[in-house]
């Protein structure tokens, strides 16, 4: 797909602005089916009423009538309903995150990998998980995997600099040649540690949510609530920069320095993400196109629409993850990224 099919996909005209409301109203109602299901089925099934009336009955206490067991209150509040939502803002900030690169490099292979920052976040993680050991308590992993991901920002915006990449094909090599050079050093640090810990590790890496609780999710909610509108409210820019770079400069906008703001704040989002999530692929890669295969190319339908699929894919591929070879559980990357590969095919085929 080119830059100037990003922008003027399919739909086109008055039914792009028809099917923009109809499509966030019916992913509304779709993602809190999704929510719903997530949290109902598992090991152990829990009615929809009882799902609702724990959550009634947790934020309004006393006007439920408690019929249930207190085991599935624990289950429904302390275990699925945090994994639910931190799903949800996950994959919400990275396909905001792929949907944006795509826009401001015009490639539309661009995803939140391309960075090198889940690459960071890996390191850091698998710093903390084979040889700090959790010194900082259940909080270790999620600090430690920020703080990489933080890193391999700051690396290449250094080497953007250094080697004044203010185009977007030179910065995304600068993010390419750093996401190479530091999942060498993860890979190095696997190969140093405890083999026997390396099964946590791989796990990890592979993405999983079930390090979800009600404390962490401020973080990642917090930093989508800050850079979602952000993004949107920049859709015009974005639509400039799919366009051309000239195009965009004949409008006024600062082409090196947006697209340096707008990787400064992808980087952000995916290493909160990564941080809490572990690196997940595919969703920030697929979910964006299928958002313009539905409301067209403009960013300002795009983003909202792509933050809403994102939210949804992730939510029933963490389902699908937990009940496919239950009681074990599969890494949430597997499943993300062998959808994503058949989703790809299908699109190369359709040209």
């Amino acid at each position: 797909m080119t830059a100037p099919a990003l922008a003027l996909a399919r739909p086109t005209g008055r039914g792009r602005a028809l099917l923009f409301p109809a499509a966030l109203g019916l992913g509304a109602l779709i993602l809190g089916l999704s929510f719903t299901a997530s949290v109902g089925v598992g090991a152990v099934t829990i009615e929809t009423g009882t799902v609702w009336g724990v959550i009634a009955n947790r934020v309004v206490p006393g006007r439920v009538e408690v019929a249930w067991p207190g085991g599935h209150e624990a289950i429904v509040w302390d275990l699925r309903v945090p994994r639910a939502i931190l799903a949800g803002l996950v994959g919400a900030g990275l396909a905001l995150v792929g949907a944006s690169l795509q826009a401001v490099t015009r490639n539309a292979l661009a995803d939140p990998h391309l960075l090198g920052i889940s690459s960071g976040g890996a390191l850091g993680a698998i710093t903390a998980l084979l040889h700090t050991g959790m010194i900082i308590g259940l909080a270790t992993v999620p600090v430690f995997a920020f703080a990489g991901a933080l890193g391999a920002m700051a690396l290449v915006l250094g080497v953007a600099r250094l080697a004044d990449a203010a185009s977007a094909e030179r910065l995304v090599l600068a993010g390419v040649a750093v996401s190479f050079i530091v999942m060498a050093a993860a890979n190095a640090m696997i190969f140093l540690g405890d083999p026997r810990a390396s099964h946590t590790a791989l796990f990890w890496m592979l993405g999983g949510l079930g390090l979800a609780q009600w404390s962490h999710l401020v973080f990642p909610a917090l930093v989508l609530a800050l850079c979602g509108p952000w993004l949107w409210l920049r859709a015009q820019d974005l639509d400039a920069m799919t366009i051309g770079d000239e195009t965009a400069a004949t409008l006024g906008i600062p082409v090196a320095r947006f697209r340096l703001e707008v990787f400064s704040v992808g980087a952000l989002l995916t290493g909160v993400m990564v941080a809490f999530s572990g690196v997940i692929g595919f969703v920030g890669l697929m979910v964006p196109h299928l958002a313009r295969m539905m409301v067209g190319g403009g960013n300002a339908r795009v983003l909202p629409l792509s933050a809403l699929l994102g939210a949804m894919v992730l939510i029933w591929g963490d389902l699908v993850a937990r009940i496919l070879m239950a009681p074990q559980e599969l890494p949430v990357g597997v499943v993300t990224g062998f959808v994503g590969g058949l989703f790809f095919v299908w699109l190369l085929g359709r040209r």
